[in-house]
């Protein structure tokens, strides 16, 4: 108790002279000594500024984040999520009808999508920050890496570790070959296997597997190289979308598209000047089985020249064999029916002659379709529209569930249904209309009867219209197809990108990099060499020890194993277990292999007696 006390004094007095010496530094400092006095102190001063970073060092913190490889990773998993917006909420550059019908269904959702750009989510603010954002990074990560990839291709293997046992793979051997040409024989054999070799001193050193870091640099240059090529097609491309009857052609102009899209940097007047006829379409179906429909051959013959005066030339056009001109894809998208008719008004004379597309509705070529006839007259000669909307059946059938209908998308018994209407059609406002929709707004439908005015016709069938008002002739059926014609520059490199990206890819992970070092030195008795062989790999492989015992059969060629002086010939091999990765205690000539231990003397005394 009193030596607890007498230590609790003695600290009390400690801490109290320290406490002393403070004051007194402090009342030194403020007694006039100035600078001098001030330094005297030992307390810390509160009142110095921290240091700042300044704008250079923000710059430097915010570009090594940048090129970090975990913001890579991120800003790639950013662009992956931003992508799935685009893959599900119909965008304004893909299908404009679309996005229309999204806002008038979703009235409280669609001002929300407005103000994030989930509307045109590849040309939104954040999407292309993250673009150019992952562009920059990659970039930035790749340049360094390039150059001092550069330098290790200039620069020569690194000298061995002054203790060879240390490494995983290790093997050794006396040999009574002279170090010298042990040396040149290890440098000849590696360089047969295809290694880098340098020879300095008593050591040989070798590496191999360069080609892992450059795959890994093709992989990075190839995601630019397809970061670029999108970019491109996103800029400068145009596609635009054309339906055409059998016997009709196209010419790449501007008003000959159904629809046309392009890109904010193209320039309408560079279109490619060329043309094609659709002269014949083929489309045949599985008659039988669970497939029974489904189109066997898809294909659509066509005529197509180069320029305004180019030869014409005979070409097929197949899904996923697009008909390539001067850079501009033409794609074979879709078909269906065209029902032929003539339509004759109220005096007699014809007023519509020819094919009307039809829209397939389901698989068996269900379709529906309107015929505007605008110039026609009554049975009292004044000016009139008629109107009739038509649902097409390739393959007719009735049933009190579903009505008419199709059973087949061939035409094995086609039927047109019609209804008609007079009245007007409202294309005399100025204001567009869709081709494939009728407005019945300021029209009367006709009636038969009492009833509404609804026929069936076959191919060479016509039909009057009440009250004297004209006539409709169904006289053939004709086929169309659809066609896109795309312009996108860019395709071919990011093609190319990506297979350079696949190839990087596998070279990063499946070449090992590895470094090789022989050693021979004389033995300390005199009597011959000592080799030392020792592998490490810059990655984890398995293979590692089994190419080291390779290439020690092959330098013990020129190196064979000495006998011991013992005799023993047998401790000369190569040991297995060395090479395998597991350094041996003591060296073929008995000496230690992994540290300077001395071997305990056997006439001395006892281990446990030496403290």
């Amino acid at each position: 108790m009193a030596e607890t006390t007498k230590n609790a004094e003695a600290g009390t007095g400690a801490g109290t002279r320290a406490d002393t010496r403070a004051g007194t530094a402090a009342d030194t400092a403020s007694s006039g000594l100035g600078a001098a006095g001030s330094q005297l102190s030992t307390a810390p001063d509160e009142s110095a500024p921290l240091p700042g970073l300044g704008v250079i060092g923000w710059a430097r913190w915010f570009w090594r984040q940048l090129t970090s490889m975990r913001v890579a990773l991120l800003l790639l998993f950013l662009l992956s999520l931003g992508s799935i917006p685009g893959s599900l909420i119909p965008q304004t550059g893909v299908d404009p009808m679309a996005v229309e019908e999204f806002r008038a269904e979703n009235e409280t959702l669609a001002p929300v999508y407005d103000k994030l750009g989930l509307f045109h989510v590849y040309s939104s603010v954040w999407f292309s920050a993250i673009y150019i954002l992952l562009f920059i990074s990659l970039i930035g990560c790749i340049v360094p890496r390039t150059w001092q990839f550069a330098g290790q291709l200039r620069g020569r293997p690194p000298a061995g570790p002054s203790r060879l046992t240390r490494l995983p793979a290790y093997t050794t051997w006396r040999t009574a070959a002279a170090p010298e040409e042990v040396l040149d024989a290890a440098h000849r054999t590696l360089r047969r296997r295809r290694f880098r070799a340098w020879r300095g001193g008593d050591t040989a050193a070798a590496e191999k597997g360069y080609l892992r870091e450059a795959g890994n640099l093709v992989f990075h240059i190839a995601l630019i190289v397809m970061l670029i090529a999108f970019a491109a097609g996103s800029l400068w491309k145009a596609e635009g979308g054309k339906l055409i009857v059998k016997g009709d052609g196209f010419t790449n102009t501007l008003p000959q598209y159904d629809d046309f899209r392009a890109a904010s940097l193209y320039d309408t007047d560079e279109l490619t000047p060329f043309g094609f006829r659709l002269d014949d379409f083929e489309a045949t179906f599985e008659r039988g089985g669970p497939q029974k429909g489904t189109p066997r051959t898809f294909r659509a013959d066509v005529t197509h020249w180069e320029g305004a005066d180019g030869a014409e030339k005979k070409g097929s056009i197949e899904v996923n064999h697009p008909l390539e001109v001067d850079g501009t894809k033409v794609y074979l998208i879709g078909y269906g029916y065209a029902p032929v008719v003539t339509v004759k008004d109220g005096q007699g004379d014809i007023a519509y002659r020819g094919p009307v597309p039809f829209l397939p509705q389901d698989t068996n070529n269900t379709s529906v379709g309107v015929i505007k006839v605008p110039d026609a007259r009554d049975k009292d000669g004044e000016k009139t529209q008629l109107g009739f909307q038509g649902r097409f059946l390739p393959t007719f059938a009735l049933d009190e569930v579903r009505g008419p209908h199709s059973t087949f998308p061939a035409l094995d018994y086609p039927v047109l249904s019609i209804n008609a209407f007079m009245g007007s059609l409202g294309v005399d406002s100025g204001i567009p209309q869709n081709v494939y929709q009728l407005d019945t707004r300021k029209m009367k439908q006709f009636k038969e009867n009492g009833d509404l005015y609804r026929k069936f016709l076959r191919p060479g069938e016509t039909v009057q219209l009440p009250d004297g008002q004209g006539s409709l002739t169904f006289d053939r059926v004709e086929e169309w197809a659809s066609f896109q014609i795309s312009s996108q520059p860019g395709k071919g490199w990011a093609l190319g990108g990506a297979v350079a990206a696949l190839l990087g890819l596998a070279a990063s992970l499946f070449i090992q990099r590895r470094r090789v070092w022989v050693r021979a030195r004389p033995a300390a008795d005199g009597s011959g060499t000592v080799v030392e062989m020792a592998a490490l790999g810059r990655s984890e492989s398995a293979r590692l020890p089994e190419e080291l015992a390779d290439l020690a059969v092959a330098l013990r060629e020129t190196a064979p194993p000495a006998p011991e002086p013992d005799g023993d010939t047998a401790a000369g091999k190569p040991d297995a277990a060395t090479a395998a990765g597991k350094p041996a205690e003591e060296t073929a000539a008995g000496e230690p292999a992994g540290d300077d231990r001395e071997k305990p003397d056997p006439d001395g005394p006892a281990e446990g007696a030496r403290a």
